[in-house]
């Protein structure tokens, strides 16, 4: 099987999820939609809108298509390469993501929220060492930033990297003392201490 098959077939995965997605979340609320307004009309009233059509999923999985390939001709579209890395995103192709993501880094290095994407995008894909990178990256831009914070705390966690984690818990403590966040790092962070 050559190599644009592969790519071809993973597209075609990528889209088919994509489309199901929202094509669900499409008839949902078209019936939520249908059923508030039924509700609110006389009962000999005749129904209002009409309970088919809406997004196409042709139409959907050729826009989905278009934005990812614009991505790939576009190498020099800060946008595009957003996009692309959103539609991965959200269906769990965060390596994917993670590539769209860094050219548009390439291409805006100081925009705060590519670099604070970079680092939620990496942890999630459990890419613990590029993702405390990243957070620190965007805690030189803005040291205050609670999300920051706690994802930098919870990647350094998950390193098992006790010291900077203690750190990062520190500096989370001191910007938020509430956050809901502190009782598990505390208790990851004994768990990491004593060995657990």
């Amino acid at each position: 099987m050559s190599r644009e098959n592969i790519l071809f077939g993973i597209i075609g995965i990528l889209l088919g999820f994509i489309v199901g997605f929202m094509f669900a979340s499409s008839m949902s609320q078209k019936m939520q939609t249908a059923s508030t307004q039924s509700q609110n009309m006389p009962a000999d009233h005749p129904p209002v809108g009409s309970q088919t059509g809406g997004g196409n999923p042709d139409e959907v999985r050729a826009a989905v298509t278009a934005d990812i390939e614009k991505a790939r001709n576009e190498p020099n579209n800060f946008d595009a390469q957003v996009k692309a890395a959103e539609l991965f995103y959200r269906i769990g192709r965060f390596d994917q993501a993670i590539e769209f993501l860094l050219k548009a880094n390439q291409l805006k290095p100081t925009d705060y929220n590519t670099v604070v994407t970079l680092a939620v995008v990496n942890l999630d894909a459990k890419h613990y060492e590029p993702a405390e990178k990243w957070y620190r990256a965007a805690m030189k831009m803005k040291s205050d930033d609670v999300m920051v914070l706690a994802g930098l705390a919870e990647a350094t966690l998950q390193k098992r990297d006790a010291k900077s984690a203690e750190e990062a818990i520190v500096m989370l403590e001191k910007v938020d003392p509430s956050s809901q966040d502190l009782p598990r790092f505390r208790e990851m962070l004994s768990g990491l201490k004593s060995g657990k």
